[in-house]
């Protein structure tokens, strides 16, 4: 009796699995697969929904996707904006992970709540808040530093303006991938620095450091991936402007798919832009990862 009730449960574990795995299978096909081969498809036509065009063009996206002034300017906003956010979630991230986990803090959970409340925050009312602060006339940030200066509308400080609120928005994150990391670290080997002599700065440098680079690589890693994809804080904050200042890789393909309907071309800069993406998420995970 009791083997037949066990042969039962295995058979009723195994069909419920291969539900589970069914419906996982066909989710990703109907939602993601189909989705990218259609995309791709597209970006060899002259493809717009709105009046059923939908031309073979071959190479011709791609070409004029390289030959227009305004990709390259996204491109160099979307490498600019990378850098300076990934750069300023480490390093914040880490600093202030670190400062958390000494012995002369006491109420941690108080500080990880504190700083990973801005990340669980949605990025849209995040963004809108930091517009109205930004505000020249109105906004916390002129009066309280006494600047008069119109942010979202001066191309010169406009970009600096949304990355100040994605780094603000996003560097918890990491400030709490950092704290594990750091309370993974076994204690006998800040114990062995301490016995050799090795100063605060040494045992950061040579302990600390080395066996936070896994964390350091996920960081890296995941924020990469994100902000080469940003496109929120953009189209809440600036819609693109001052002119083409603010325009971020992404937020090209939206003004090329959804306000200008050439969902041909906008397919061929989102491929672009996959394939920017994988390559430098392998170089970054390679130079960090040789470096652990």
């Amino acid at each position: 009796m009791f083997k037949k009730k066990r042969a039962l449960q295995s058979k009723s574990e195994i069909v419920l699995r291969n539900m589970v795995v069914t419906f996982l299978v066909a989710y990703m096909a109907i939602f993601m697969v189909i989705p990218i081969v259609i995309a791709f498809a597209g970006s060899f036509h002259n493809w717009n929904p709105l009046n059923g065009t939908y031309k073979w063009i071959g190479l011709d996206n791609y070409i004029r996707m390289f030959q227009y002034p305004t990709f390259w300017v996204s491109m160099g906003n979307t490498v600019i904006f990378c850098i300076v956010v990934v750069a300023f979630r480490v390093v914040l991230g880490l600093g202030l992970a670190y400062a958390i986990s000494s012995r002369m803090v006491k109420s941690k959970t108080f500080f990880r709540t504190i700083f990973y409340m801005p990340t669980v925050t949605p990025l849209v009312a995040v963004a809108y808040v930091w517009k109205i602060m930004y505000n020249p006339q109105f906004g916390l940030i002129d009066n309280l530093f006494g600047l008069n200066i119109n942010w979202l509308y001066s191309s010169k400080f406009a970009l600096p303006a949304v990355m100040a609120m994605t780094i603000w928005k996003d560097f918890g994150y990491a400030v709490i991938l950092f704290m594990s990391g750091l309370l993974s670290i076994p204690g006998d080997y800040y114990e062995a620095s301490g016995i050799d002599g090795a100063n605060a700065w040494q045992t950061f440098r040579y302990i600390t450091l080395p066996l936070l680079r896994p964390t350091m690589i996920l960081v890296v890693i995941t924020s990469l991936i994100s902000y080469l994809q940003a496109y929120v804080p953009v189209m809440v904050m600036t819609k693109g402007g001052p002119g083409t200042s603010t325009f971020l890789s992404s937020y090209l393909v939206y003004d090329q798919a959804f306000v200008k309907y050439n969902f041909g071309y906008a397919s061929a800069i989102a491929f672009f832009i996959l394939i920017f993406t994988a390559v430098l998420t392998l170089l970054s995970f390679k130079l960090i990862g040789e470096k652990s």
